[in-house]
């Protein structure tokens, strides 16, 4: 498994860049969340590295942010079996309706909206229906490569 540190720093890097825009938002939602006092120094010294992320702070800005990147990350290492978390093309179905539905949707709503906070969600479900896309298309490949008739 990849260095859960960098694995973990680099999805809270993108949901508070893609959901809260800067360190200050992303610091006053835990603050607001947790009735903790967190400034943008030490969410600075969290993605340098420097410092870990403390589960109740993760949690804070997931639940604002309604997206849950790094409990997924955390939960996968529960069964690292790839082809048994993902070893049906319906299920992968599944997750690029479901993906692409919720970009549609982001998309619709960023559209009606003159907020960048909007768009910035859209993009990221488009990023997610993206993956889902280029997970199905592994799954595939591996059963071509499988078969041998790749």
């Amino acid at each position: 498994m990849a260095d859960m540190r960098a694995l973990v720093n680099a999805q809270m890097a993108a949901m508070i860049d893609g959901c809260f825009g800067c360190l200050d938002a992303a610091a006053e939602t835990i603050n607001a969340r947790t009735g903790l006092s967190v400034n943008k120094g030490t969410l600075s010294k969290r993605l340098s590295g420097q410092y870990g992320w403390p589960i109740d702070e993760v949690a804070a800005l997931e639940d604002a942010a309604g997206r849950h990147p790094v409990t997924r990350v955390i939960a996968r290492r529960l069964n690292p079996d790839e082809r048994t978390a993902r070893g049906s093309i319906l299920a992968q179905a599944g997750a690029i309706s479901k993906e692409t539905g919720e970009a549609v949707n982001a998309i619709l709503a960023a559209q009606q909206s003159a907020s960048s906070k909007d768009w910035a969600a859209a993009a990221a479900e488009i990023d997610e229906a993206v993956q889902a896309l280029r997970t199905a298309r592994s799954f595939a490949e591996a059963h071509i490569r499988e078969s041998g008739n790749g």
